[in-house]
């Protein structure tokens, strides 16, 4: 019932207060002292918000009148039906972990309407439906066939994607661990198991990064010179920091959160690679030359990482969108100062929106003229994955979908010529 319990405070945290899957993950499962059971939180509360739209359906279905969102009897439903329809568990362990939350409320409803759902022989749907509202902004953003991929791309947990600190290793690794490799440099793992017990974890040969993820500090490419300086600006937890790092960078990595920056920190000691790390606010930080190459992998509102992070479906909004693209704009004007004649400028989001990707950079290049699109060449990506003919990225649901599919990313990289 605890691990029950902690999944219904994750939903509560997640569906009414807005807060990010990952951030309440530790406060709702405060007092579970095994990480099988804080897995098992994680892995009921992701799969509700994958099939929040569904299960709802269903509940709804089976009720008179619609119980309210908030409804602890529904919280309990949507819990005890994700664990029979989607993780397999038997139905009477299903209802009679949840029905405790329920004590002193609506437990005949509980386990009234969860029976009734069984004995009708239930199921979800192949596909999840998306919320409203975010398939709404994305068919007019993308299209129908973008809609498809996506719920495709929703339907299942995404392979685990490594980066390896040393490309010229990933045969080696690939013989080690498994895998298949998509570039140099990286592994994709089926089997995705405990990310410690991976062999290769604990002396640093590779980190955990979505192979889109990974390609805004690859298109700013090796350094030319041993003094060549990168700036990564919002840095944390580090995987570009990283990656620059073992490229050969001199590396400035800077961000503002203290507890990322402490991820970061750790996850340079774990690689033995270096960089200067700075906690800093941006705005209030300023290098003390131009750099050759900076790489801005912006805050946004992460819906390109829906595939990992489900909540973000459900939490963002209109107004999330409009005040990420407000900071990303205040964070390309003054980074793009920082960077030398000739250095590049790569500017990233992992968002869905055109608000945070192609109308950003679209209208910052026309404000700043002393900047141009250096554009994306085939042989820099991934076999199937194409540079739109813009010169800048764009990843959506259905990129790489024949191999595993990629996070949905927008990345421009851009010279200054003036």
């Amino acid at each position: 019932m605890a691990t029950r319990l902690a999944a219904l405070k994750l939903l509560d945290a997640v569906l009414r207060r807005g807060q990010p899957l990952e951030a309440g993950l530790p406060g709702a499962t405060r007092g579970l002292d095994r990480a099988d059971d804080r897995a098992l939180v994680h892995a009921i509360t992701a799969e509700v918000l994958r099939r929040l739209g569904d299960l709802d359906a269903l509940i709804d279905s089976a009720t008179q009148r619609p119980l309210p969102d908030d409804a602890k009897a529904r919280m309990a439903l949507r819990i005890a039906l994700v664990q029979a329809l989607a993780l397999g568990t038997p139905g009477h362990a299903a209802i009679s972990t949840v029905l405790p939350l329920v004590d002193g409320g609506p437990r005949k409803l509980v386990h009234g309407v969860f029976g009734t759902l069984m004995r009708q022989g239930a199921v979800l749907p192949e596909l999840p439906s998306l919320p409203p509202a975010t398939a709404d902004r994305w068919q007019q953003a993308w299209g129908s066939a973008m809609l498809d991929q996506a719920a495709r791309a929703l339907a299942k947990p995404p392979a685990l994607d490594l980066t390896l600190a040393d490309a010229g290793e990933t045969e080696t690794m690939a013989a080690r661990i498994g895998g298949v490799s998509l570039l140099p440099g990286h592994l994709r793992l089926a089997d995705r198991g405990a990310v410690p017990d991976i062999d290769g974890f604990g002396d640093g040969r590779w980190w955990v990064q979505d192979v889109a993820a990974s390609l805004p500090a690859r298109l700013i490419g090796r350094p030319v010179g041993e003094d060549a300086r990168a700036i990564d600006l919002c840095a944390a937890p580090g995987g570009k920091t990283l990656q620059l790092a073992a490229a050969g960078w001199q590396v400035s990595a800077i961000d503002v959160a203290k507890s990322r920056v402490a991820r970061l920190r750790d996850n340079l000691a774990r690689t033995g690679l270096t960089a200067d790390v700075v906690t800093a606010d941006a705005f209030d930080w300023q290098p003390d030359a131009p750099a050759d190459a900076l790489l801005l992998d912006a805050p946004c509102s992460a819906t390109g990482i829906f595939r990992r992070h489900p909540d973000v479906l459900h939490r963002v909004r209109a107004t999330v969108i409009a005040e990420m693209a407000d900071l990303q704009a205040r964070l390309l004007a003054r980074a793009a100062d920082w960077v030398r004649l000739g250095g590049l400028l790569v500017y990233a989001t992992c968002s869905l929106e055109p608000e945070e990707g192609e109308e950003q950079i679209g209208r910052f290049l026309s404000q700043r003229l002393d900047y141009a699109i250096d554009r994306v060449l085939p042989d820099e990506l991934p076999e199937g994955m194409l540079a739109a003919s813009q010169g800048w990225l764009r990843t959506l649901p259905g990129t790489l979908a024949e191999v595993g599919g990629c996070d949905g990313f927008f990345i421009a990289r851009m010279m200054r010529i003036a």
